[in-house]
């Protein structure tokens, strides 16, 4: 299922100054059209792919995984004043998914922890309030109930605590509890945390998802994710944003070099 469409450029908000609008990929961009389920946004660092990302999150009201609502982050600015200049064109529309930074996966498991531990503690007050006797017993039973229930079902989804595991593990972990069925997902590189098998469980991940009606917008560098099959790979290098296939891509073609021999380019370290 394909909910968005494209992302256009407004009439004559193009000429905006500044960073983001000083990007080539800004600057150059008129209609991005998405024909795929799964769509790759690959290009170097600085290239614009995270920023165009963080524009359609912002655009789109998405609900962030991690920091602060993206009404209110002042990291994204910046998406903010491009989002104001796109358009995005749904067919039909979601509210469904979430938009996924993994540097603000730390911040994300650091809030889930403070709710659950805000449970407890919120719980044991109203029990001990409770065991005091009075009036209010059956009210108070009732609301430790209700706090205990919710953090049950916080610690089922997410686990006790989400630092205590690798990295990699809490990742994923997030990606099963929070993908559901017909949702515009937006991942600003989840590799980053992911090792083969994991970036492969992903793969496998996605495909489930895509036969549930979502889709998926997400930049990487992964040759294992790019190779998700039927997905779009739009490169941002070279100062257009270009469609490019799988075997072209810069980091699967180094990669590939890389594996046949890796001697001749550690001799010229």
């Amino acid at each position: 299922m394909i909910y968005l469409h494209s992302v256009r450029m407004k009439q004559g908000d193009a000429t905006e100054s500044g960073y983001p609008f000083d990007i080539p990929v800004v600057q150059t961009l008129d209609e991005l059209v998405l024909r795929s389920p799964v769509t790759f946004f690959v290009g170097e660092n600085g290239s614009g792919k995270s920023t165009i990302l963080e524009a359609v999150a912002a655009g789109a009201g998405s609900i962030t995984v991690g920091g602060e609502d993206i009404r209110d982050d002042a990291t994204l600015g910046h998406a903010r004043r491009l989002a104001a200049c796109l358009t995005l064109v749904w067919k039909p529309r979601t509210h469904r998914g979430f938009f996924m930074r993994s540097e603000d996966f730390f911040n994300y498991a650091r809030r889930t922890r403070r709710m659950i531990e805000e449970f407890d503690e919120l719980a044991e007050g109203y029990a001990e309030e409770r065991r005091r006797g009075g009036e209010r017993a059956y009210g108070l039973a009732l609301a430790e109930g209700s706090l205990r229930a919710q953090r049950a079902a916080l610690s089922q989804r997410y686990g006790e605590d989400l630092n205590a595991r690798s990295h990699g593990e809490s990742f994923f972990q997030v990606f099963q509890s929070r993908f559901v069925p017909g949702g515009l997902y937006l991942l600003d590189e989840p590799d980053t945390a992911l090792s083969p098998q994991r970036q492969l469980a992903l793969l496998a991940m996605l495909k489930g998802m895509v036969a549930q009606d979502a889709q998926f917008i997400i930049a990487t560098h992964a040759p294992i994710l790019l190779a998700f099959p039927g997905a779009t790979i739009l490169s941002f290098d070279g100062g257009a944003i270009v469609e490019v296939p799988y075997d072209e891509v810069t980091n699967v073609q180094l990669t590939r070099s890389f594996l046949a021999e890796p001697e001749a380019y550690l001799r010229r370290l």
